[in-house]
C-alpha cells in the first residue's frame, strides 16, 4: 500500500459535548489528535471513550462545540468526503451472512466510486493490497463466520484500510479476542501507523497495552479529559488512583520500557 496518506488530516474536538436521550456524556470537551501518531483513550466504563470516538468519526452530531476536519466544520464537509479522510470500526460491527472477506473489504473502495466509474482494476488493487497488509490475503473467499475472531478484526481493520483514509478510528479493537490475538491486532495497528503515516485513535480498556502501542495517551473520567501525554507520563499509580479508583504499581517493562500496571486491589478512600 501506499507508504503515505492521502493528505495530512487534522481532526480536533473544540467545546464538545455529546449525548443520547439523556443528560449529555461529554461536556464541552477540547482535544488535538496528534498527527500521525497512534492514540488511545482509557478511562472506567461510563466515561464517555466511545461516545468521543462516534463524535469525532460524525456517528454522533454534537449537542454543543464542533469537530474540525483540516480546520473546518466536520458538519461542512459531505458524507462521502469525510469517508475519504476518517474511517470509523464501530465496537461489534456486522456484516450481511455469507459476506466474504474480498467483498467486506471492496466495500471500503465505495467512497471513492463514481456513479459513472464502478470497481475498476485499480480499486482491486488497493483491496488486494489491504488485505496484504494485514495478512490475510489467503483468506479472501473466505465467508466471515468462518474467521477466528483475530482474523475477522483482520478483515474489519483490511475495509478501513481499502478506504485510504488519513485517520482511523477503532472502538475497542481487541474486545472479545484472547491475549495472542489482542496482541496481533495491536501490531497490526502500530504497524499501519509506522509504515503508512496513519493517524490512529482507538478505545482501550486494557492500559498495559495501551500505553505499549500507543504515543500518545488520553485518560478520561465523567465525560471529561483528566489528563494527556506520553504513556509514561500519564501512566501513573496516581492517575490510576483517580480515574479508575484503583490501587496498583506502575513499573517500567523490560523491552521499550513502556509503563505497566500491577493492580493491587480497589483504592482505599482518600
Amino acid at each position: 500500500m501506499n507508504t503515505t496518506t492521502t493528505g495530512q488530516a487534522g481532526l480536533k474536538a473544540e467545546n464538545l459535548s455529546l449525548g443520547y436521550d439523556g443528560p449529555a456524556i461529554i461536556r464541552d470537551l477540547t482535544l488535538s489528535i496528534p498527527h500521525a501518531q497512534v492514540t488511545s483513550i482509557i478511562g472506567p466504563n461510563g466515561c464517555g471513550k466511545s461516545t468521543l470516538l462516534r463524535g469525532l468519526g460524525r456517528l454522533l452530531p454534537p449537542r454543543s462545540g464542533d469537530v474540525l476536519l483540516d480546520g473546518t466544520s466536520l458538519a461542512a464537509h459531505s458524507t462521502r468526503h469525510v469517508a475519504t479522510r476518517i474511517s470509523v470500526l464501530p465496537q461489534a460491527p456486522s456484516a450481511p451472512s455469507g459476506l466474504t472477506v474480498a467483498d467486506l473489504v471492496s466495500r471500503g473502495r465505495h467512497p471513492r466510486q463514481k456513479w459513472y466509474q464502478q470497481f475498476s482494476l485499480a480499486d482491486q488493487g488497493i483491496v488486494e493490497n489491504a488485505l496484504e497488509a494485514t495478512d490475510i490475503r489467503e483468506l479472501a473467499d473466505t465467508p466471515l463466520e468462518d474467521l477466528s475472531g483475530g482474523q475477522r478484526q483482520r478483515a474489519w481493520i483490511s475495509m478501513t484500510l481499502a478506504q485510504e483514509t488519513g485517520i482511523l478510528l477503532l472502538d475497542e479493537p481487541t474486545t472479545y479476542l484472547d491475549l495472542a490475538h489482542q496482541v496481533d491486532v495491536l501490531e497490526l495497528v502500530r504497524r499501519l501507523n509506522r509504515r503508512h503515516n496513519r493517524t490512529v485513535v482507538m478505545v482501550l480498556h486494557d492500559i498495559s497495552l495501551a500505553a505499549r502501542y500507543s504515543d500518545h495517551i488520553v485518560a478520561m473520567k465523567d465525560g471529561r479529559i483528566i489528563t494527556q501525554g506520553a504513556p509514561a507520563d500519564v501512566i501513573t499509580p496516581e492517575l490510576l488512583r483517580e480515574v479508575f479508583d484503583l490501587h496498583a504499581h506502575v513499573v517500567n517493562e523490560p523491552t521499550e520500557g513502556r509503563p505497566h500496571v500491577i493492580p493491587l486491589g480497589h483504592a482505599a478512600p482518600a
